[in-house]
């Protein structure tokens, strides 16, 4: 096909007759002038060599500018090439003079993008984060977008041409070279192990094992699809015991795990999600073994339905038998990088073994402004049904709504060095939550009700300190009392590596009162390496349970067996009045 070109230079010029090859003045000065020509060539390939890897460059390192108890914000958004689904590791800059990195110990996912930031969920953390951490792109993700870019060259031409129909070097493009699918497209990693553990009980000097397995999974946009599968599950297949079972610590920390299906399509105002997850706009509902489906409604507004039962043992309205449904209203709006809003309204009924057990009302509010403030406020009532006697001796129902539980937070940072948090916390009922994990740190939003208020600070060589004080005024009480805790966190202690975490508290809640003390310690040996120990020590005064105190030690460990396995163990003590025993597991898998 014949396509007339018009080059940019002006009018066609006529063509000029070949000069003559004798050599005359002018000849000359031209061939002196032409020794320069080469020279001149290469520097100008050199300066569009530089610049085309200057304008290639892919940014992998993003700044940590704000971080909520489950989410983080980054410091760059679609801008600089990240998108939803993309995974992170969070690292800390090492403070010693040879300027390394230390390994990430927290992982996060994105969930939303704007131009100049995004969000991101907090998927494993061993790390306290804060603002000024750094986040990388995995190298996967790293070697997509250089792909994307190399196409992107490509496509970049020396010289500007106009053509009076279709481009055809355009056209060949599209017809020849291949699209790279986006980085979140049939993206699967994860691992699977089988698991042994043994128990040996020294209160009936009996013994028991099982075996099971471990999944962790981060599959998105499976078979091109927008379903995704992402969590966590340890589980067991078969066990031996000689005597009856009974939850140890490490079962009831290892059922707050989460592991869910979810679908989430920009393109489509449905959404939905299986599995045992926290439902997206009412995380003070707690986790719950089931599913939701919602349906966008215009811009910023979400309804749906949910319902599973209720298997988190840190749910301040915990029974392993409770199920639960109901519907929700959604509404959020605003930017990550001003001010962003979010507000769900919903009524829920819950049984126990199928039972009626509790019909009550939900909201969940949320404010936030940049880094700076954050304010949370949720709110259970309850319809309860009163029978009121009549003179002729009869009774009559009525009904009505009575406040079961209110928590409010503010979070105030005005320097990333230093913030202020003020906390209410209500109960009207006695929390049923497990109490043998109150020295594990699981269930500190529980233990201070009343007004409180806490800070944290940012101090040189990676050390925290944070503390928390509260006077508990409950209902019924003859006298309020003081609830304190105190902690202080090193990020690396001396030159050893080991990152350390101890805090103490004090407290008098409706369930009971006591104390407890915790120690963290984790160390990172290379790239494929990481030890953990944790210890705690409890003292307890409640109805609630006999185990009135307790100490335990835990200590487990990850080791990467090359690129594809890993072997995982632990081992824990426990001593308490009730519960005296000895437990270790070992761990095999592998990686994908």
């Amino acid at each position: 096909m014949n396509k007339r070109i018009r080059s940019h230079g002006g009018a066609p010029r006529s063509p000029r007759k070949p000069h003559s090859l004798r050599a005359g003045p002018s000849s000359l000065q031209f061939t002196r002038g032409f020794r320069w020509l080469p020279v001149l060539c290469l520097a100008s390939c050199f300066g569009i060599v530089v610049a085309a890897e200057q304008e290639g460059l892919i940014q992998t390192k993003f700044r940590v500018k704000f971080v909520t108890s489950d989410s983080v914000y980054l410091e760059a958004g679609r801008e600089a090439g990240l998108t939803e689904g993309q995974r992170l590791t969070i690292r800390r800059e090492s403070p010693d003079e040879s300027g390394t990195v230390a390994r990430g110990t927290a992982e996060v996912r994105i969930v939303s993008v704007a131009s100049s930031s995004a969000a991101a969920e907090i998927i494993t953390s061993d790390l306290d984060i804060r603002a000024g951490d750094t986040a990388y792109l995995s190298a996967e993700d790293t070697a997509k977008l250089n792909l994307l870019q190399a196409d992107r060259e490509a496509r970049k031409y020396p010289q500007v041409v106009t053509f009076t129909e279709g481009d055809p070097l355009d056209e060949e493009v599209r017809e020849h070279i291949p699209r790279p699918p986006l980085p979140e497209v049939n993206r699967i990693r994860g691992r699977l192990g089988f698991e042994y553990n043994s128990i040996q009980d020294h209160g009936s000097g009996m013994d028991s094992s099982q075996l099971g397995f471990v999944l962790r999974a981060d599959m998105t946009r499976l078979g091109g699809s927008y379903w995704n599968l992402s969590g966590y599950y340890r589980g067991r297949l078969t066990s031996r015991t000689t005597v009856a079972s009974q939850l140890t610590l490490n079962d009831l920390i290892n059922r707050t795990y989460q592991l869910s299906l979810t679908y989430s399509n920009p393109s489509s105002r449905w959404v939905a999600g299986f599995g045992r997850l926290y439902l997206p706009w009412a995380a003070s509902l707690s986790t719950i073994d089931g599913g939701y489906l919602g349906r966008r409604i215009g811009k910023g507004t979400t309804a749906g339905v949910f319902g599973g039962s209720a298997p988190d043992p840190t749910s301040w309205s915990y029974d392993p038998n409770r199920q639960m449904a109901g519907g929700f209203v959604n509404f959020e709006g605003g930017h990550f990088e001003s001010i962003r809003y979010t507000t769900t309204v919903g009524m829920a009924a819950t049984r126990v073994n199928w039972r009626p057990d509790r019909q009550f009302g939900f909201v969940e509010n949320g404010l936030f402004y940049k880094q700076y403030l954050a304010i949370y406020h949720n709110l259970e009532a309850d319809l309860l049904r009163h029978d009121i006697p009549l003179n002729n001796g009869n009774a009559s129902q009525s009904s009505g709504l009575v406040l079961s539980r209110d928590y409010l937070t503010v979070r105030v940072q005005p320097h990333r060095v230093i913030s202020f948090d003020i906390s209410e916390n209500y109960f009207r009922d006695i929390p049923t939550f497990d109490s043998r994990l109150v020295s594990t740190g699981l269930l500190d939003r529980y233990l201070f009700q009343g007004l409180s208020g806490g800070c944290r600070l940012e101090m040189p060589y990676r050390i925290s300190l944070y503390t928390s004080l509260g006077r508990s005024n409950r209902r019924g009480d003859r006298q309020s009392s003081w609830n304190q805790m105190y902690g202080i966190t090193f990020g690396r202690i001396w030159r050893t590596g080991i990152r350390a975490d101890a805090r103490y508290s004090k407290f008098d809640s409706s369930f009971g009162s006591g104390t407890y003390h915790s120690l963290l310690l984790s160390r990172e040996i290379g790239e494929n390496f990481r030890i953990e120990l944790q210890a705690g020590e409890q003292t307890l005064a409640s109805p609630l349970t006999s185990e009135n105190s307790a100490w335990w030690v835990t200590t487990n460990f990850d080791w990467f067996l090359g690129l594809h396995y890993f072997l995982g163990g632990g081992y824990t003590i426990y001593r308490g009045a009730i519960q005296r025993y000895d437990q270790w597991f070992l761990n095999l898998g592998y990686r994908f």
